[in-house]
């Protein structure tokens, strides 16, 4: 997601859900521009008779009122051009947004402020003030905003990371930095690395506020997701066979992956990657990966990080931070899932091809296909970025929660074309 500049004052520009369609600013644009012409096409020739001859013997005064005439016709173009400003921000969802309310906290208008650069304009970025950013949807959860501002400058933070969390998932993010101390867990039974990739992780060391369950046994008892049913169980069953033994057709082995890629394979990215199973194999194999993650209903950051590996926590309605074309490797599966919303899917589409680099592989990972509709509507999708297709395959697998139900899954290894 985009992020905007908020500027207190006489109000702070923000976003607002749109309630019309945009199509509605090009038909205003194009009614101006027709009445506009119809004005000037009337002053031009409803002039009386005797007034137009006046005007033959007098050229230069006929070119100074086609010149009246002219800067008219601009003037109303002008006129209308802002209108039509006005009328897109009101389309588009751009509305002021009063942070000078009671109810907004002291924290939150200070971080908002514009900040002079102290020796003025700067040559290479051409900016003279330093302006902080939030997610534009923070303008709908104001109030949850702003209970996240509120705390004592210097001292403790509270302990909100949930509230940080809702904000994000609302679309709010990134979200204002704040000026107070996050509360410090002591990681006590750390192990060095690569022994920490298996060894059980603590359950004192990770935030259990917050959450439903409040030790790992219960975490491993629950389905958290359709890539997460006993994620949390690194020592015994099946998170320990993962990626090196198949339990389908659709189970790719990571050594065979591998072994397709040119170039070969240093980095890579984990998109919604569960306890971090995957970047430990990875690891294993000398390849530095990254786990895409939220603490939604289990601390899956922190325990990914007490495995020696690299969470980042992000939301999928984030533009992923980094360059395009950086990375050898991205390895997703059902987590990609937009729901309803097809478009939110191909915005995540496209966004995965940019940060990955021509000749790399993307690892579309058992995807849930929910019907056939759905299945080709992903089947046409990939197809429109022109990856060579190294593995594809669509077969049938048993539920991991144990209802015993049979669903379609879509498994497949990509190599991404070079673009000139």
């Amino acid at each position: 997601m985009g992020s905007v500049s908020l500027k207190i004052g006489d109000g702070t520009a923000r976003f607002k859900r749109a309630s019309f369609c945009s199509s509605a600013a090009n038909i205003l644009m194009l009614f101006s521009v027709l009445t506009t012409n119809l004005f000037a096409l009337y002053a031009f020739t409803s002039s009386p008779k005797d007034h137009q001859t006046h005007l033959f013997h007098n050229p230069h005064k006929n070119i100074s009122l086609i010149s009246e005439h002219v800067s008219s016709i601009l003037r109303e173009i002008a006129a209308s051009q802002k209108k039509l400003a006005r009328v897109e921000k009101e389309l588009l969802g751009y509305e002021t947004m009063d942070i000078s309310r009671l109810n907004i906290a002291s924290e939150l208008k200070l971080f908002l402020q514009h900040h002079q650069l102290p020796l003025g304009k700067d040559s290479r970025t051409g900016i003279t003030e330093m302006v902080a950013s939030v997610g534009h949807s923070c303008e709908k959860s104001a109030d949850l905003l702003s209970q996240y501002m509120a705390y004592k400058v210097s001292g403790s933070c509270p302990g909100d990371w949930s509230l940080g969390q809702k904000l994000i998932l609302r679309g709010c993010e990134p979200l204002p930095r704040r000026r107070c101390f996050a509360k410090s867990v002591q990681k006590v039974g750390l192990y060095r690395f690569p022994v920490s990739l298996w060894k059980p992780v603590s359950e004192k060391i990770l935030t259990w506020s917050g959450l439903g369950c409040k030790n790992l046994e219960c975490l491993n008892r629950k389905k958290l997701s359709r890539d997460c049913v006993g994620c949390f169980n690194i020592t015994s069953g099946y998170e320990t066979q993962r990626f090196v033994k198949a339990r389908g057709k659709n189970d790719f082995i990571i050594d065979d992956v591998l072994a397709l890629a040119s170039g070969g394979i240093r980095i890579g990215f984990d998109i919604r990657g569960g306890s971090g199973t995957f970047a430990a194999r990875m690891a294993e194999r000398n390849v530095t990966v990254i786990t895409n993650t939220l603490n939604v209903d289990a601390p899956f950051s922190e325990f990914i990080a007490a495995r020696g590996l690299f969470p980042l926590y992000l939301s999928l309605d984030h533009r992923f931070p980094f360059y395009d074309n950086v990375f050898d490797l991205i390895h997703a599966s059902s987590g990609l899932d937009g729901g309803d919303k097809p478009e939110k899917l191909e915005f995540l589409m496209f966004d995965i091809d940019r940060i990955l680099r021509a000749g790399g592989l993307f690892w579309l990972d058992s995807f849930y296909c929910a019907d056939d509709e759905k299945k080709t509507a992903l089947t046409r999708l990939i197809e429109r970025f022109g990856y060579k297709k190294l593995k594809w395959v669509v077969g049938e697998k048993t539920d991991d929660a144990g209802s015993g139900k049979s669903e379609v899954y879509l498994s497949a290894v990509l190599q991404k074309p070079a673009r000139v």
